[in-house]
């Protein structure tokens, strides 16, 4: 297993650990459950050193970028970023990412997901035919999420950037806790509030980073947060998790990304993804809840009150914030509207559950 910049940090704080993506990462600390309402709440860090960050120059790295992404990077300007997805020739995604923009029209940073790093660079190069310059920094980048309604305020004691004003999905880069051209990004995979930083991983700046954070949060009541709650905020709020919400074999507006997917340009089969939203979907991507006692698990099947099969669940969990069990899954697209009943199929024994409009929080 790879080890990421923290991982002596995590393993000094009594971290669960375990494989994840190649890494051995954090699953939890105190436990998900308090983690989890530390980041709703105040503010929790979450080390994600192990996402892929690949750099794109040139001045055919926009038209390369426009190419294998469903979203339109031409809208982007310095210092702003846009969540997108890489369609494949089969009707599928490739990995879903996210594209900022370093220097419009000229350098771009495109941020992946761990598990298909090497997927996405061989994927992007098969069609890079116009000698754009592209680097693979991701085992020298380091990536700190700092998220939770307390965490911009905290952030600011450590820099002069403005990290209070900055709009979502834009970014700024600077001095950092006195270590120099970190990336702060008002983004984050928990609708908690907060920014992301990137920095190089270099002599005992990672260190630094995390100490000062951690010093400026302790009136903020600062946790460390693991995988686990990273995994049942993102839930809460509906945001698809690649490998199980999205993957190679469902289409980007099955899966409610058609806000990412824009026909104003050519992409990778963009054709069929336009021919499919003109006939109409046959499954959508949906959030339920149960209504019985029972929690949906990845590949549960869905039936209707008849027991046909009608789909099936792709996430689920007990949201510790609702205190009820919650999860998403592809159904029929005339199970997809609200209030629809459904059945979850768990060991054998249907459990009723009901569509819900996403986030569920």
């Amino acid at each position: 297993m790879k080890n990421t910049p923290f991982t002596n940090k995590h393993i000094a704080l009594g971290a669960k650990m375990a494989e994840f993506a190649g890494y051995n990462m954090p699953i939890s600390y105190s436990g998900i459950n308090d983690e989890h309402a530390a980041v709703r709440n105040s503010v929790g860090v979450f080390d994600v050193s192990h996402m892929g960050e690949f750099i794109l120059k040139g001045d055919n790295a926009l038209d390369l970028i426009q190419r294998v992404t469903s979203n339109d990077a031409s809208k982007l300007t310095a210092g702003k970023a846009q969540y997108s997805c890489f369609p494949n020739k089969d009707g599928g995604i490739v990995d879903d990412l996210i594209v900022y923009c370093l220097e419009e029209n000229k350098a771009y940073m495109l941020v992946v997901n761990a598990s298909n790093i090497e997927k996405d660079w061989n994927w992007i190069q098969q069609f890079n035919d116009k000698d754009v310059e592209m680097h693979n920094i991701s085992d020298k980048t380091a990536l700190l999420a700092i998220q939770g309604p307390n965490a911009t305020r905290i952030l600011q004691t450590l820099t002069e950037l403005d990290v209070m004003n900055l709009k979502y999905y834009t970014f700024t880069k600077g001095t950092f806790a006195g270590v120099d051209n970190v990336l702060i990004s008002a983004t984050g995979y928990t609708g908690a509030g907060g920014a992301e930083i990137y920095f190089e991983d270099k002599g005992d700046d990672a260190d630094k980073i995390w100490d000062a954070i951690f010093e400026a949060g302790k009136k903020g009541d600062i946790k460390p947060i693991g995988l686990g709650a990273r995994d049942t905020l993102r839930l809460e709020m509906g945001y698809c998790l690649y490998g199980n919400d999205i993957d190679d074999t469902t289409s980007p507006l099955e899966a409610g990304l058609g806000w990412i997917t824009k026909f104003t340009k050519a992409f990778t089969n963009s054709s069929y993804f336009e021919k499919q939203k003109a006939d109409g979907l046959t499954k959508k991507l949906v959030g339920f809840e149960m209504l019985d006692k029972g929690i949906a698990r990845h590949d549960y099947e869905i039936n209707d009150a008849e027991g046909n099969v009608i789909g099936k669940v792709t996430s689920g969990t007990q949201s510790p914030t609702l205190g009820k069990a919650i999860g998403m899954g592809y159904v029929d697209t005339k199970f997809a509207t609200a209030n629809s009943e459904i059945f979850i199929n768990i060991r054998n024994t249907p459990i009723k559950a009901k569509v819900v409009k996403m986030p569920f929080v």
